[in-house]
């Protein structure tokens, strides 16, 4: 009995390439590699943008006194372009803490208006997206027409 439960970890251990993941047919959408593989690209990209976070707060902390009107006007534009960067992150943050709360549920790679797969390429190319490219052009299409 240890044997058998020896495998499924070392295979689950070991995480896919793109090139694996993108080779496997459309049987195998979402099972535990693909599942396994994409946590891991989330997760690796939720610790950069925690990481940026981090030093974004201890670089606005460092507070240097500059006579010139012109340098510290220059410095507050350069902390203001920080803060919108940032401020985009944190939003990517909290859609990346979603698609891991989608895999934890096995809800991960399925359109949220739709139900159909998403599709490897278009996760890997960006892994939070959370609708089909049909879904995500006619939802493109209504704000144009419509408004938001």
């Amino acid at each position: 009995m240890t044997k058998t439960n020896k495998t499924p970890a070392a295979s689950e251990e070991r995480i896919l390439t793109e090139e694996e993941i993108l080779k496997m047919s459309d049987a195998d959408y979402m099972n535990p590699a693909q599942m396994a593989f994409f946590k891991a690209k989330l997760q690796a990209l939720e610790k950069e943008l925690l990481k940026n976070a981090g030093e974004t707060t201890e670089h606005l902390r460092e507070t240097v006194l500059v006579p010139d009107p012109a340098d510290r006007a220059t410095i507050e534009e350069e902390h203001a372009l920080e803060l919108r960067t940032r401020d985009r992150e944190r939003k990517l943050l909290k859609k990346v803490q979603q698609s891991i709360v989608a895999i934890d549920n096995n809800e991960y790679g399925y359109c949220e208006e739709t139900g159909e797969p998403i599709g490897i390429p278009r996760l890997i190319a960006r892994p939070t997206a959370t609708l089909s490219l049909e879904a995500q052009q006619r939802r493109e299409l209504k704000q144009k027409l419509y408004g938001d």
